[in-house]
């Protein structure tokens, strides 16, 4: 039975482009014979064999051809006897593709930006062609954990800036949750190092209860530069008004317009909720200016917490009449002293 390559990078057999990208990148930097002085001939191996699988698995040619044939019938020039899926060619005969591997360190610098991997700074490793002894050196693994230092800083393939966009949500997308799908252009380069520009759907899953200010990472979905680690696309969560509730962190406050009549003598409120219920909460108390009726649960779900929602804060704009007969105050008057 032949190499299974997707076992090799760790990634299942739907794996997209980025999955690869990702996965060689981690396997090559820990694998890297340089890397592995006291281990070199077992890293020689499996930096080999890494490349291999991510040459064969990012090319959608020799993918196709592996996924349908195995490694043999990769290897093999043409396909095994019986199989079909191969044009004959003009003399009638089988037309073969033929499996053309790629350099294991051409792969790596297409990576991480060495154009001139060999430079003037020593030999390579033994058995053919590599990168220069000393040039992975563990200030150069460091700064990919975050280390610092001059001799790191100049061959470290840096990370672009953060894009940054914003992502306007109804205040019914953020009660009940909701999915947006965002379309997006990017440069990507393919295995021949040619840039092209690409399309992709990407799809945000809004939970219940979001607030402005979320922020939606998609890892390394800027512009593909050589040498460059894409950028991370970042969408922020922005809320957008609302004719009915006005938010305040896990609560919804709506404000009702009354008289003073109502405000004197009860009022039954009437609000309609974000899902469609209908509640009617009477309220029997004298109703001031700065009175607030809270009615528990019924304000925005908790993220932490999908059981429990906030409360809803019910203020009142109480209308005062413009003026008053001079009988009506005598009356208003008569009431509340007796």
């Amino acid at each position: 039975m032949g190499v299974d390559y997707y076992k090799i990078l760790q990634v299942d057999r739907s794996a997209k482009d980025d999955d690869l990208k990702k996965a060689y990148r981690k396997l090559a930097m820990k694998w890297h014979p340089d890397k592995n002085p006291n281990n070199k001939k077992e890293a020689e191996a499996k930096f080999k064999q890494i490349s291999e699988a991510y040459d064969v698995l990012s090319d959608p040619q020799k993918r196709a051809v592996y996924d349908q044939y195995g490694e043999e019938g990769l290897k093999g020039q043409v396909p095994p006897p019986g199989a079909g899926g191969f044009s004959g060619g003009s003399d009638g005969g089988p037309t073969m593709f033929r499996f053309n591997p790629r350099s294991a360190d051409d792969i790596f610098s297409e990576f991480f930006g060495f154009s001139s991997p060999f430079g003037d700074m020593g030999g390579s490793r033994a058995g053919g062609p590599g990168f220069p002894r000393g040039m992975f050196s563990e200030d150069f693994f460091s700064s990919f954990r975050g280390g610092a230092g001059e001799a790191s800083s100049a061959t470290m393939p840096r990370k672009g800036a953060p894009i940054e966009r914003a992502l306007p949500c109804s205040l019914d997308d953020l009660y009940k949750g909701t999915s947006k799908k965002m379309k997006i252009s990017r440069d990507v380069i393919d295995h021949f190092g040619r840039t092209t520009t690409t399309e992709e759907i990407l799809t945000i899953e809004i939970k219940p209860g979001w607030k402005k200010g979320t922020k939606i990472t998609f890892p390394e979905k800027g512009n593909e530069q050589r040498g460059i680690v894409p950028s991370d696309l970042i969408f922020i969560i922005d809320e957008k008004p609302h004719l009915v509730f006005k938010r305040d962190g896990n609560d919804l406050i709506f404000t009702q317009k009354i008289s003073l009549v109502e405000a004197l003598t009860g009022y039954t409120v009437q609000v309609t909720t974000l899902d469609g219920r209908a509640l009617t909460i009477p309220i029997n108390s004298i109703i001031s200016p700065t009175y607030e009726e809270v009615v528990k649960g019924e304000g925005m779900p908790i993220p932490k917490e999908p059981s429990k929602k906030g409360n809803l804060r019910i203020k009142f704009n109480i209308k005062f009449p413009a003026r008053l007969t001079s009988e009506q105050k005598t009356g208003i008057k008569r009431l509340l002293t007796s």
